[in-house]
């Protein structure tokens, strides 16, 4: 098996006979498969697939994904070492280079992303996105963080470095809040886009609460938090959406292109819950099929954050409402994950 080939492959590696380095991921997560599984022959390579995917010329590496091996050969969306494959990929080429050259369309739409956010601009000359999501980060999209900081930095022996996820990250700005007394079933608006958002919120922070109250931002963290007397305030929404792209990628499988797309998600069905009467408005913004790139940023102009301090948060924590003041909801993620 591949894991007892370590200083062998290394080798290869350090000869670049990639070919061949190639050719043993392939049969050995074939080997895998047959023995053991999808999910463990996925394993197993990771840390080939890593090497690959990180140093092998892109022409190369690009193959990882292709089924032109047979059967259990290919890596997919999910193979991961520290972090998705695509990921590593999507790191260490531009889109110029690989969108020739990648085939699988899940593979190619995630490596997309990536590339914008690591400031690329795909809004020329690349396939549209089929939910909509612009392939360029839009300016409160690139402001609250560094370009070196929006996507694992992948290291070439194995391993990633990524900032933490913690939100808020200091006292810095925040203050004494008495939060109001708010009962658990009062004023919780439900209807399709509602119900949409939650679960966008739900599927970026799967370790989190989520919830949703009809009223302004300390209504909705009084929900979760754990005391009514808080240090928290308010933050603009660039210096939020870094925190809810991490929080998708918090697990290995997952890649901060995951964050993105679903953070677009979320924000436009609470773009279609204006109102809060159920429908998701004349133009279709915030319905199931895509996203309104116009009302999603009419959205993040007016809306309003609002996050606080846990006495006890864990090494990853995310506290953080919500507000749309015109549609007069809240929607709240809380929660922390030690790693």
């Amino acid at each position: 098996m591949i894991i007892h080939q370590h200083g062998r492959l290394r080798a290869l590696a350090e000869d670049g006979r990639w070919p061949e380095l190639l050719a043993a991921y392939r049969q050995g997560r074939a080997a895998a498969v047959a023995e053991a599984g999808e999910e463990a022959a996925a394993v197993l390579t990771a840390p080939l697939g890593h090497l690959i995917a990180y140093a092998a010329p892109p022409e190369l590496a690009v193959r990882l994904f292709d089924r032109d091996g047979g059967a259990g050969t290919a890596a997919g969306v999910a193979d991961h070492d520290a972090g998705p494959l695509w990921e590593v990929l999507a790191t260490r080429h531009s889109w110029l280079r690989l969108a020739p050259l990648l085939g699988p369309v899940p593979v190619r739409r995630l490596v997309a992303h990536t590339r914008a956010l690591l400031g690329e601009d795909l809004s020329y000359g690349a396939e549209s996105d089929p939910e909509g999501v612009p392939l360029r980060l839009e300016p409160w999209e690139a402001a609250g963080w560094d370009e070196a900081a929006r996507v694992r930095e992948y290291l070439p022996g194995g391993g990633a470095r990524s900032a933490l996820l913690t939100l808020p990250a200091s006292r810095e700005g925040l203050g004494e809040v008495e939060l109001p007394p708010v009962a658990r079933s009062a004023g919780r608006p439900d209807g399709p886009p509602v119900t949409r958002a939650l679960e966008g919120l739900g599927a970026l922070a799967p370790w989190a609460e989520t919830a949703c109250v009809r009223g302004q931002a300390p209504a909705a963290a009084a929900l979760l938090a754990r005391d009514r007397r808080v240090v928290g305030g308010y933050l603009p929404f660039a210096l939020v959406y870094p925190a809810l792209v991490r929080s998708a990628a918090l697990e290995r499988a997952q890649g901060c292109a995951h964050g993105r797309l679903g953070v677009w998600r979320a924000l436009a069905a609470m773009a279609g819950a204006d109102g809060l009467d159920g429908s998701d408005g004349p133009d279709g913004a915030g319905a199931a099929g895509g996203v309104d790139r116009g009302e999603v940023n009419a959205l993040v102009d007016r809306m309003r954050c609002f996050t606080w301090q846990e006495p006890s948060a864990g090494l990853h924590h995310l506290h953080v409402v919500l507000e749309d003041p015109a549609g007069g909801v809240s929607w709240v993620v809380s929660g922390s994950q030690d790693l």
